[in-house]
């Protein structure tokens, strides 16, 4: 297989235009360009607006009312209403918005969001400096969108840098807010969180003596956040059970990316997260593999089990491992535009060798990718539980001044042109919990998350074989029966003599 990443192959190329990074780029030069020529009475973020575009004066008139709107809110409640500066890195902002997000927005629904993030209860005409008030309106009205979009200021901006490259501080878990709470997506492997105990589902209601049901998203991952080995206590809900207390002792997380081991003749490769240290693990791990075992080489477990997702561009590479050929995934933005398919470049790395990929409810974005390419092809074998459904694609669109947007701009599609939005990758073969039949609770996936973007086809069931999870032979430590399931698979090299002796009667 080729180092680079697999080609990219725009199957369709609708009005080209610059990519938000490459107009991120232009706003930089202008700006620094601008804020060094003669003052005038408009502000810096103002006259980039006007040497961009003209977009301002060809909006339609309902929304420059709109903007309008939000305009008196900002002279009523900011401390200083000659400061425009703010009121014009707002209007910029939601220009971004309005011509970027993967749906039209409604204008009004956007305002009133934005209106409400500056009319709090706490909020006094007169009182609030004008970086605090765009602040809390675009924290707001970028929240309005989906559960995936939000504002990042000047410090989440530089955090969210970290993220990619496999090393930040904190408690090591990926998050979303679901009634008013924190919740779990999934805690990140060898971190923190997973030694303290917490599950995909849990909610984070109080930390320390203070309820988060009162703050948004980020003001709640300010109070999770601290220097390393410093504790904080947390209060867990959990479906089932009584509200309990969790102390955890923050740290630097270094995350792993790629795992590997060996499992007699069975290869077991375990990704935690997409990140910078994906292309490098992945290799590492298939090569050390086949190095170990050979030509007895039997098959290989790809491991995606909460993983929450990351970089899109590592999981091409990961698919791509596994393919000698074939479409990975596409994505499309508003109205089919922008569309890219990533492709898989000559070469399986392991020549066939049959491979399972496991997968749960924390299985998500990234990881739907990978597992939906490898079902698309017969390459592997899905085992497990239905994925989370993130399908979603997030742009990070720096902003003049300081700040950016993370904004919502596409959807991912499966080789099959399906979205995978809220409906996730369904498995060939069920791993079903025996304290959990249907293995689909309320509350586990992006289709219950509050605003998420709606799937765009109906989630047609489909018969596949269920296994009950304590069938299969326990592996290891943890006791894992699905990894035992997976082993037992592929050491049996036969589906129908597997699920006959795995599967209750009457299935297979």
């Amino acid at each position: 297989m080729t180092s680079h990443i697999p080609n990219v192959k725009p199957e369709l190329q609708r009005g080209r235009r610059l990519s938000c990074f490459a107009i991120a780029g232009v706003v930089g030069v202008l700006l620094v360009t601008l804020i060094t020529a003669c003052v005038t009475n408009q502000s810096a973020i103002g006259r980039v607006v006007m040497a961009m575009n003209q977009e301002i004066a060809n909006l339609p008139a309902e929304t420059r009312v709109e903007l309008e709107r939000f305009e008196r809110i900002y002279d009523t409640y900011v401390d200083d209403a000659s400061d425009r500066e703010r009121l014009d890195y707002f209007n910029f902002a939601y220009q971004r918005v309005r011509a970027s997000y993967v749906h039209e927005i409604n204008d009004r629904e956007m305002i009133n969001a934005a209106i409400a993030g500056v009319k709090t209860k706490d909020a006094v005409p007169a009182s609030m400096p004008s970086g605090k008030l765009v602040e809390d309106a675009l924290h707001k009205m970028l929240k309005h969108l989906d559960p995936h979009s939000s504002y990042l200021n000047a410090e989440e901006f530089r955090n969210s840098f970290a993220n990619t490259k496999g090393e930040f501080g904190g408690l090591g878990i990926q998050i979303t807010m679901e009634k008013d709470y924190v919740k779990v997506i999934s805690p990140i492997e060898g971190t923190p969180a997973e030694r303290a105990g917490m599950l995909p589902g849990d909610l984070i209601t109080h930390v320390g003596v203070i309820d988060l049901k009162a703050l948004n998203l980020r003001e709640a991952v300010n109070l999770m956040r601290g220097k390393p080995g410093e504790p904080v206590d947390i209060i867990v809900r959990r479906e089932g059970v009584e509200d309990f207390p969790l102390n955890i002792v923050r740290a630097i997380i270094e995350v792993k990316s790629v795992r590997h081991r060996i499992e007699g003749d069975i290869g077991y490769i375990r990704i935690t997260r997409f990140n910078e240290k994906t292309k490098k693990g992945i290799k590492i791990a298939i090569s050390d593999i086949r190095n170990q075992v050979g030509k007895n080489l039997r098959g290989v477990v790809v491991d995606l089990r909460n993983n929450p997702g990351g970089l899109l561009n590592q999981s091409v590479i990961v698919a791509d491992a596994f393919l000698e050929r074939g479409k990975i995934v596409s994505i499309m933005g508003r109205d089919g535009r922008d569309e890219r398919a990533y492709y898989a470049d000559p070469g399986d790395t392991l020549r066939g060798v049959p491979v399972i990929v496991l997968v749960n409810r924390g299985s998500a974005s990234a990881s739907e990718i990978v597992a939906s390419a490898l079902q698309y092809h017969h390459r592997a074998i899905i085992m497990g539980r239905k994925t989370f459904g993130k399908g979603s694609v997030q742009t990070i669109m720096p902003m003049p001044l300081d700040g950016a947007l993370r904004l919502t701009t596409a959807l991912y599609y499966s080789p099959a042109n399906q979205t995978l939005q809220a409906l996730g990758v369904t498995p060939d073969i069920n791993i079903i919990a025996d304290i959990d039949p249907e293995a689909q609770p309320a509350g586990q996936r992006e289709a219950d998350l509050p605003g998420s973007i709606p799937a765009q086809e109906i989630d047609i069931a489909r018969e596949r074989p269920r296994i009950s999870e304590t069938a299969c032979p326990a592996i290891g430590e943890a006791k894992d029966h699905m990894l035992g399931c997976a082993i037992e698979y592929l050491r049996t090299n036969n589906e129908e003599a597997f699920l006959k002796r795995y599967a209750p009667a009457g299935q297979g």
